[in-house]
């Protein structure tokens, strides 16, 4: 999920935006809504996705979401493999060029779902993210907050089959979405937004945050 759009026109500023949240919390919608609003402004992002957006992203991604068991050091290392390529190949050289990037997931899915979710020590999995990161942290990462129950009803309404990380069992995803909690309160440059809203409402705040936090780059159109 990597587009790839024409030079940005009056020398944009770069800024790394992240949306972070449990399953079914709505950071795909609410990515694609971001991305329409900033192409509606000139300032066509580049869009990613962990894992994936690199070849070898996309081929890890298929090993981890519909594989059979990985074991969790592994899972571990798979996910900080593919997110070192996709930083070294998409990520720091679009912003280098002043580009705006959005992502659907970065490093706060690793301390999350293998940090907490998979009971891996949290010192350990920081340092291996900071090798694999070369420590580009995101400008701003967006946490869609929701109950467990809605993430769950909105899960089982959708079509497609649940992958690997979704079928693990409720203990695993409570564990994931308190640890989502815990860094929206603890970790820099993180602002939670209320995902249980309509979509258009999540989007209205989403858009808020950005022009909160950074005025020069998000101003509101002229008129």
């Amino acid at each position: 999920m990597l587009r790839d759009p024409p030079p940005v026109a009056g020398g944009a500023q770069g800024r790394f935006i992240v949306f972070e949240g449990a399953e079914g919390s709505g950071k795909t919608t609410q990515l694609e809504l971001l991305v329409d609003w900033l192409e509606t402004r000139g300032q066509p992002p580049v869009v990613t996705r962990e894992p994936g957006g690199t070849t070898i992203g996309e081929g890890v991604r298929q090993l981890l979401l519909h594989g059979e068991h990985v074991d969790a050091r592994a899972e571990l290392l798979l996910y900080l493999a593919a997110r070192a390529q996709l930083v070294a190949e998409t990520v720091r050289p679009a912003l280098d060029a002043g580009r705006i990037v959005v992502t659907d997931r970065y490093e706060l899915s690793t301390f999350a779902y293998q940090g907490a979710g998979r009971e891996l020590p949290d010192a350990g999995v920081r340092v291996l993210n900071e090798f694999a990161t070369a420590g580009l942290r995101p400008d701003l990462t967006i946490v869609l907050s929701l109950p467990r129950s809605v993430a769950a009803s909105r899960l089982a309404g959708r079509a497609r089959a649940e992958d690997r990380i979704e079928r693990e069992g409720e203990r695993f995803h409570e564990r994931v979405a308190a640890a989502y909690e815990a860094l929206a309160m603890t970790e820099p440059a993180v602002e939670t937004v209320d995902g249980s809203m309509d979509a258009a409402d999540v989007h209205a705040a989403v858009v808020r945050v950005l022009q909160r936090r950074f005025p020069e780059t998000f101003a509101e159109a002229p008129g």
